[in-house]
């Protein structure tokens, strides 16, 4: 969308209270591994928790607002862009209650079709004293929101670079199921070592992709199957069969270790893969039995 055909955020969502409406846009919940965009992508209870956070005697609080926009920072474009969580309905809570769920939160089936879709841009960063405006001032502020972009669905942006690389397996499936461009052509031109991690439990997987077509695009295609989600690993099949499909789905995150031309000999990977499962201790602490 081209600056000059930007739309003002708040001719796209009219509110319906302007002056007992705020929008928040939200970073992180305090954690520097766990981000709000992370957390609005899978649902999480702790999206509605920072929503409904309130701080004793603070500026940034919903105060007697009727209503809330939530937006999440999208990182994967840059710090000032923010992608829509809904809008919600808010009571304050009785007695008073400080700390997350502060308020209690109702999603509205207002503007619901543009959760994880609608994009918006601001025009600076912003920061701890701005994340929290009155919408009947919001265009005034610094901050001038606008429509930057309407995905067809939940997107993840560009390719980052191998080094970069840490994804949910939310976040695989939808690359692999949109079969996202940049994407499929940076992981389809690579062989390569990666690790599986299952954040339950801390425990690692050490696997190699070594298709001379596919590449990793290849192998963790296999992983992204719902219908089969092991890829044919006997490692993942024996944790499917006592802990079922879901945990898969729920905990395992993959990254690329190392990355190697498709010329590269199977023998070079293999030597590779060994050496990083001894490095982790993968096969006595983590998921290789082999």
């Amino acid at each position: 969308m081209s600056e000059s055909t930007m739309i003002k955020l708040i001719d796209f969502i009219v509110a319906k209270e302007p002056k007992l409406t705020k929008v928040k846009f939200n970073m992180n919940p305090g954690n520097p591994n766990i981000r709000a965009w992370d957390l609005l992508l899978d649902d999480h209870p702790d999206w509605i928790a920072m929503n409904a956070h309130k701080e004793k005697h603070s500026n940034n609080n919903i105060g007697k607002a009727k209503y809330l926009i939530a937006f999440a920072q999208y990182y994967p474009y840059g710090p000032e862009y923010f992608i829509f969580g809904g809008i919600f309905g808010v009571k304050i809570t009785s007695p008073d209650y400080y700390g997350p769920n502060g308020y209690k939160l109702t999603l509205l089936d207002d503007y619901k079709e543009y959760i994880k879709r609608l994009i918006i841009k601001l025009e600076k960063p912003v920061g701890r004293d701005l994340y929290l405006r009155v919408y009947d001032n919001l265009q005034q502020s610094k901050l001038n929101p606008e429509v930057y972009e309407i995905a067809p669905s939940t997107k993840l942006g560009h390719f980052p670079g191998y080094q970069n690389v840490s994804l949910k397996h939310s976040e695989l499936r939808q690359i692999v199921t949109r079969d996202e461009p940049s994407w499929k052509q940076a992981l389809s031109n690579v062989k390569g070592v990666y690790v599986v991690t299952d954040m339950k439990n801390g425990k690692l997987y050490v696997g190699s992709a070594t298709g001379n077509s596919g590449g990793i695009w290849q192998r963790w295609q296999s992983y992204a199957n719902l219908s089969n989600l092991t890829g044919g690993n006997d490692d993942f099949v024996n944790l499917v069969k006592s802990q079922g499909n879901d945990y898969i789905t729920e905990n395992f995150k993959y990254s690329i270790i190392e990355i190697f031309d498709t010329k590269t000999k199977n023998e070079v990977i293999f030597e590779r893969e060994s050496y990083w499962k001894n490095v982790f201790e993968t096969r006595k602490h983590g998921m290789n039995n082999n």
